[in-house]
């Protein structure tokens, strides 16, 4: 396992602090603030840790970002244990910063349970052979990133990501609200299955929201756009590995208000569905002459 996927892995464990009480660290990914799908993992995390023994396995999670989380600061994760049912646990967690709530998450776990079958089909796109990841971008155009991010955007990554026809952020140019997106973690992950789930969980704020700024010529890289998630749902449909190939298909198919609302479908190489996403996100175009000041959503 690379070095940087452990650290990642270790970032997502936390650390127990009471009853149904857990500390996460942060990580600074050169973004203006936490990463939101680092709340999104950790908060999974402590809920899983919640559980009873028996062969729980999350099936959904709907979080809100309530405030911008910092990189500097740890994050302390709070578990309401609500209901453990025969097949159905339900968790609510409270995600806080220096003791103000930056996210809040309801999310449910299931025995696992055979029944009724039938999903969407996989689209028929190329990859993720051929491909140039994320990084290897990143590192084409190293000069074009400021320099107090360039060494973050050009580091070795714990999750490759490979899109298909990407957005220049530097001179976007209008297309179609539509994203494909293969991602794998960068070494073998182990079996354990709650490590695959939080860290799908993790992955799935990645390439999202961007998606719904396609119509529009902009990037999240422009000075004047505020670009922040605001709610976020996962689905859990099938047993995953994140140390395998899975396509993010990803569609935007509304914008307004201020607001972008997106959907993503994973799937594996098999061609079968492990898991849905939803998002809704803050896309504001700021005047950056107007009089500075604290600036909320």
């Amino acid at each position: 396992m690379s070095n940087v996927l452990a650290e990642l892995i270790e970032l997502l464990k936390l650390e127990a602090i009471g009853v149904n009480r857990f500390r996460g660290q942060s990580q600074d990914l050169g973004f203006r603030n936490l990463f939101g799908g680092q709340v999104l993992g950790q908060s999974l995390s402590a809920a899983i840790q919640t559980l009873t023994e028996g062969d729980w396995a999350p099936h959904s999670l709907h979080a809100y970002f309530l405030r911008p989380g910092t990189v500097t600061d740890s994050v302390e994760f709070e578990v309401d244990v609500l209901r453990d049912g025969r097949s159905f646990a339900t968790r609510q967690v409270k995600a806080s910063q220096n003791g103000k709530a930056i996210l809040t998450m309801m999310c449910s776990f299931q025995h696992p349970e055979a029944g009724f079958e039938h999903q969407n089909l996989m689209p028929d796109i190329k990859g993720p052979e051929g491909i140039p990841s994320q990084l290897e971008l990143a590192r084409m155009f190293r000069d074009y990133f400021p320099e107090r991010v360039r060494d973050i955007y050009t580091a070795d990554q714990p999750i490759e990501i490979r899109v298909l026809d990407p957005v220049n952020i530097f001179a976007p140019q209008k297309k179609e609200p539509v994203k494909y997106a293969w991602m794998k973690a960068d070494a073998p992950m182990g079996d354990n299955p709650n490590v695959h789930a939080t860290m799908l969980a993790y992955a799935s704020d990645f390439n999202l929201i961007t998606t719904a700024l396609h119509p529009h010529a902009v990037s999240v890289s422009q000075k004047d756009m505020q670009v922040a998630s605001l709610d976020h749902s996962v689905w859990f449909h099938r047993p995953l590995r994140m140390d395998e190939w899975l396509l993010y298909a990803i569609d935007s198919p509304n914008a307004g208000g201020a607001r972008g609302f997106c959907r993503g479908q994973l799937f594996n190489q098999k061609g079968e569905l492990v898991a849905s996403v939803a998002q809704e996100g803050l896309m504001r175009k700021i005047d950056l002459n107007a009089k500075s000041g604290e600036s909320k959503a």
